[in-house]
């Protein structure tokens, strides 16, 4: 290039300097060009992945809810006023802790008169026995009437029935002597108490704090009709208890645990066409929480061998998504049809064969057509 410039300046530089100074810019611009197609000619540097087939599992994913199996609204189940509040909120606590502690002395003295009454109606009761075996000794030896008799005998049964009234008041003054100690019905966690101490409760005020089991937990989805009978479909070999069921939080981590279906509902809503399942997964670590919004994967227990390639592959365009493979060394656009995500990986259905190349690493550079140097990616060593 540098021969070819030093000849055309010799001949023409008897060319006026204003014709010279073009003859400059067109030598400059035929520089550029060059040094631009030299620069393209040059293979990109390219990162590849092998396409492979992977035991695919079949799955389906649903919209959720996580529920405690056990949810317990605490009140009061008499009127007092509020000693003690024994808990701390937001602590797991066991079947039984007690929680409030509600004024005694008054149901105390309530058990004290139920007592008294029951201890007289047991003198009547013994005082109308002696009664009435002696009218009806007195009438054996016909020295009595049968008069006497049945009116002592009418006075012992009333002496009984007395006696059994006095008992269930004193049952029941006793119950509610109990209820002033209230303790946790389940095991859970408590959530915060909506009283405090020196406050007058009773059935009337309502919940007093709130406690839900947490292991395990209850998942609820509601599944379209559609989707019910395809699920059944894929999954009619196998019992309803073993299919798999996962989770998938919000941010796309995925739970460590496994559940399984353990209730279908009988009938479909027809306000939304579809029928509410619900399956137990265990929460040793608490991380469910109840209410909680989750997504539910469905995985049966039929793994299928599927072409699979990484997402970071995947781009897409108003014609649809497609991939970058590698072709005679050079870049080569190929439209695929999705059918899924499978871990980290995307099910292709259509548009790959198993073996080609395709590019995952430095796409930015990447355009149809332009010479590439392919190297193994990180993602293809980890697949193997």
């Amino acid at each position: 290039m540098a021969a070819h410039l030093m000849i055309l300046q010799r001949k023409w530089s008897v060319l006026p300097s204003s014709a010279l100074r073009h003859l400059g810019s067109l030598l400059l611009v035929l520089a550029l060009c060059s040094v631009s197609y030299a620069q393209q000619s040059q293979p990109v540097p390219v990162g590849v992945v092998s396409v492979a087939t992977k035991q695919v599992e079949q799955s389906m994913e649903f919209v959720g809810r996580v529920n405690a199996v056990g949810k317990v609204e605490v009140r009061a189940r008499v009127k007092g006023y509020l000693e003690a509040v024994l808990f701390k909120e937001g602590d797991t606590i066991r079947q039984g802790t007690p929680l409030y502690r509600i004024e005694k002395g008054q149901f105390e003295g309530d058990v004290k008169q139920a007592e008294g009454a029951y201890l007289r109606s047991g003198a009547a009761k013994e005082l109308s026995a002696i009664q009435l075996k002696r009218s009806e000794e007195l009438l054996a030896k016909q020295s009595g009437t049968a008069v006497a008799r049945d009116q002592a005998l009418a006075a012992d049964q009333q002496a009984r029935g007395q006696m059994v009234s006095d008992q269930g008041a004193l049952d029941i003054a006793k119950l509610n002597l109990s209820y002033t100690e209230i303790a946790s019905p389940i095991a859970g966690k408590i959530g915060a108490t909506n009283v405090t101490v020196g406050n007058v409760v009773g059935p009337d005020s309502g919940v007093l704090t709130t406690i839900v089991s947490q292991d395990p937990m209850y998942v609820t989805f509601p599944v379209s009709e559609r989707e019910f009978l395809k699920l059944k479909a894929s999954g009619s070999s196998i019992p309803r208890d073993q299919v798999k069921v996962g989770i998938k939080f919000s941010d796309g981590s995925i739970y460590d645990q496994m559940g399984v279906i353990n209730f279908v509902d009988v009938s479909v809503d027809r306000s939304t066409d579809t029928i509410n399942v619900r399956a137990s997964i265990p929460n040793p670590n608490g991380v469910l929480v109840d209410g909680q919004l989750i997504r539910v994967v469905l995985q049966g227990d039929k793994p299928e061998e599927k072409l699979v390639v990484p997402q970071a592959a995947l781009l897409a365009d108003q014609g649809g998504v497609y991939v970058f493979v590698v072709q005679d060394n050079k870049a080569e656009v190929r439209r695929v049809k999705a059918a899924g995500a499978f871990k980290e990986d995307v099910i292709i259905k259509d548009g790959l064969k198993e073996g080609d190349l395709v590019i995952v690493d430095g796409l930015q550079a990447v355009r149809p057509g332009v010479p590439v140097r392919a190297t193994p990616s990180a993602e293809s060593i980890g697949m193997k």
